[in-house]
């Protein structure tokens, strides 16, 4: 069976390095790493009595894994307005409580630059921020700000199919 099947002769699988991340609509600038999405669903063992050949086991409660994402210190107040959703230190709490979950999107690309694939991810909040890096005037790293989403679970958007590839 091949790997792809749109694209049959393809053997290579995707690159990890061209992706973007859309909050509200608009791509977030800067952007250089996003953690994997991952879930895990515990194991629940229960016995029958009679029994004897050991504990069944089936699934029970599914988390979904805190997404870290993070990006070059620029103006892009992205990442700074949304946590100062959560944890609004001007006190107008009202507002901020209607808007601090957001869907956002994970889309990947491939070295053609065309979308081959897509994840929603859902009810996300930011739960740490990160704005400046240590400073440190003997290195010469870029300054990267990141922010922690806890969330509600992802899918993969089935609209984005697989492209014909030239």
């Amino acid at each position: 069976m091949p790997k792809f099947t749109v694209n049959s002769t393809r053997f290579d699988p995707y690159h990890g390095f061209r992706f973007k991340i859309r909050i509200d609509g608009q791509y977030v600038a800067g952007l250089s790493k996003c953690s994997p999405l991952k879930r895990t669903t515990e194991v629940t063992s229960w016995y029958e009595g009679g029994d004897a050949s050991g504990p069944h086991q089936i699934p029970g409660k599914t988390q979904h894994a805190q997404i870290t994402l993070e990006a070059g210190v620029t103006h892009d107040t992205t990442f700074e307005d949304w946590a100062n959703k959560v944890n609004n230190f001007q006190g107008d709490a009202a507002m901020s409580l209607a808007t601090f979950r957001k869907d956002i999107a994970i889309e990947v690309y491939n070295l053609g630059g065309q979308k081959v694939l897509a994840y929603n991810v859902y009810r996300c909040w930011v739960s740490e921020y990160q704005a400046l890096p240590e400073l440190d005037a003997s290195g010469n790293a870029v300054m990267i700000s990141s922010i922690r989403l806890e969330n509600e679970g992802w899918a993969r958007d089935t609209s984005v199919a697989e492209l014909k590839e030239t």
